[in-house]
């Protein structure tokens, strides 16, 4: 199931040729250890829960007679797998299915299910339909006035709480902004922060998610780096981080992690996915 190496070591940034038979080989996986290390996380013993949720837009295969099927799904990889999966390797691993003959869609799911469970090192789920569309609940940050001049490296010291003043409140940003670690290209995304504890200064934690805006990172990364820098700096005492990524070659990435107490938020596809 892949190299167990570097982001360097995949497929991102060359040229792929799209395969034309069925390939588990194709499917990379990327520790999550190293990069949790740097924020100071320990991957035996995580401050968070939660799941990376992939929206499949393009799934398609041939039935037994040879007429092509195609279908939607969702995929849940668990935030404590070992493991993460990279996408481009994902996106060519299902087209790897475009010219395989299934007896039906439950053998498309269990195959999937065991290639994305062994990749990951832990159980993965799929079902089929997507997410309704909606608008996520909250305050938007976005119309803050605000001068800015921070694009990277992200810079935790802008966040600022006041301990004054307790709060439960969701607040919400179309502004993050991160880059690929290997081939820079942008992605794109809808921020969620969901919290309890001392109210947290809009115009710092604006500046804050715009100083990802050239930063290198994958995105379970940085909503993880995220979520951390949230819970030190602003001292909350409940906290739930996810990200909906925009639409890349047929897939999205929402990663979300919450503090333990927390339960997953709704399953949400915001309008610009």
């Amino acid at each position: 199931m892949g190299n167990f190496n570097t982001p360097a070591d995949s497929q991102l940034g060359r040229e792929t040729a799209y395969p034309d038979r069925y390939d588990p080989a194709l499917l990379f996986p990327i520790p999550r250890a190293a990069a949790r290390a740097q924020i100071g996380v320990d991957d035996q013993a995580l401050p968070f829960t939660g799941h990376d949720g992939w929206n499949v837009y393009e799934l398609s295969w041939l039935d037994l007679r040879g007429k092509p099927q195609v279908a939607v799904g969702r995929l849940t990889v668990p935030a404590d797998s070992p493991h993460l999966i990279e996408s481009k390797s994902l996106k060519l691993y299902l087209n790897s299915f475009n010219s395989e003959r299934l007896a039906d869609a439950e053998s498309l799911q269990a195959r999937i299910e065991r290639d994305l469970s062994a990749t990951a090192g832990a159980p993965v789920s799929m079902v089929f339909g997507l997410p309704g569309m909606g608008v996520i609940a909250g305050e938007n940050i976005d119309f803050v006035d605000v001068d800015i001049n921070e694009y990277g490296p992200p810079n935790a010291r802008l966040l600022q709480a006041d301990d004054s003043s307790h709060v439960n409140e969701t607040l919400v940003s179309d502004l993050l902004k991160s880059n690929c670690p290997v081939t820079g290209q942008p992605d794109w995304a809808t921020l969620s922060i969901d919290y309890r504890g001392p109210r947290i200064e809009r115009e710092g934690l604006l500046k804050y998610l715009a100083s990802y805006r050239d930063y290198r990172e994958f995105h379970e990364q940085c909503v993880e780096r995220i979520f951390i820098d949230l819970m030190t700096h602003c001292r909350l005492q409940s906290l739930s981080v996810q990200a909906n990524y925009t639409r890349r070659g047929g897939v999205d990435i929402n990663p979300w992690r919450g503090t333990p107490d927390r339960l997953p938020p709704p399953d949400l596809r915001v309008l610009r996915q």
